[in-house]
């Protein structure tokens, strides 16, 4: 029998169908306009006065999902958004609020060709501004290998390490300018897996700010796929400043689309955003 056309909500769900974790989000999707209106959207928001508001009330998630399960798998991410609720997590810590000496951890990307050592790499980035000041064992701490030239074994490497952990308890998420979760880049499909991404001339220009120059940004990274950051029970987006207000919104609230790929976020359960008031500011 010839088949209709399928949205992209469709199509993506029925990728996704055989993914167990996925299935009550796939049957709830399937069938449905990939166009969302914002009163449709179940994602809980936790609106914030500003930045360090946005920082101590995500760190208090991530916080109770610590003290609820001591051994809990944390998915974590990297960039300027996640520095306030590291510093709260540590200063919780330094007050012996929160141990975190059986918490695994599984981090969303890592820039291909850049080492633990070098200053700009994401490993090197969860040392200093998280890892180290915290009583988290470095042998429980993951990100992919970006000094594995082979791109097929460094992904297949990492997938494994993830699977290895057990479902993620929460994974912490920020939001790029052009929607992009992790390193997954707009794009004409939702990568699944781990995998390596060409970096869009957007992420490029947006964190060479990081770097001495943008020639000097990497244009390839190893990143955590869509089906990955999905299975996790608990997503938790965190988003910042008035210049994300039209994506997060279109990400929210708009077709899921892999050219947005922060709206696959819809097909989750449980997805918490918690965002300041200028991100929220088209709300």
């Amino acid at each position: 029998m010839r088949r209709g056309p399928q949205t992209v909500a469709s199509r993506f769900a029925e990728r996704m169908e055989q993914t167990p974790y996925l299935k009550h989000a796939a049957k709830k999707k399937a069938g449905q306009a990939a166009k969302r209106t914002e009163g449709e959207n179940d994602m809980r928001i936790i609106r914030c006065r500003n930045y360090e508001d946005m920082g101590k009330k995500a760190a208090n998630l991530i916080g109770a999902t610590v003290i609820r399960k001591p051994d809990c798998v944390l998915g974590l991410a990297t960039g300027s958004t996640p520095l306030g609720i590291y510093a709260s997590l540590i200063e919780r810590y330094q007050d012996k609020d929160l141990d975190f000496s059986a918490v695994k951890s599984v981090n969303l990307d890592e820039y291909k060709g850049l080492g633990e050592d070098n200053p700009q790499s994401y490993r090197y980035y969860m040392k200093e501004n998280f890892f180290r000041h915290i009583n988290i064992r470095p042998e429980n701490t993951h990100l992919p290998d970006g000094l594995e030239p082979d791109s097929a074994k460094a992904c297949a490497d990492y997938d494994a390490v993830i699977a290895s952990m057990g479902q993620v308890d929460l994974q912490l998420l920020g939001l790029g300018h052009d929607g992009h979760i992790g390193f997954n880049e707009p794009n004409q499909y939702f990568d699944k897996e781990t995998h390596c991404v060409d970096l869009a001339p957007m992420t490029i220009e947006a964190n060479k700010r990081f770097f001495a120059s943008a020639d000097e940004v990497p244009r390839q990274a190893y990143t955590m796929g869509i089906a990955a950051i999905l299975r996790a029970r608990c997503v938790l987006l965190a988003v910042s400043g008035r210049d994300k207000a039209k994506i997060l919104k279109e990400a929210l609230t708009g077709p899921i689309t892999p050219e947005v790929p922060a709206s696959a976020l819809q097909f989750h359960p449980n997805v918490v955003v918690v965002a300041d008031e200028d991100a929220l500011s088209l709300f």
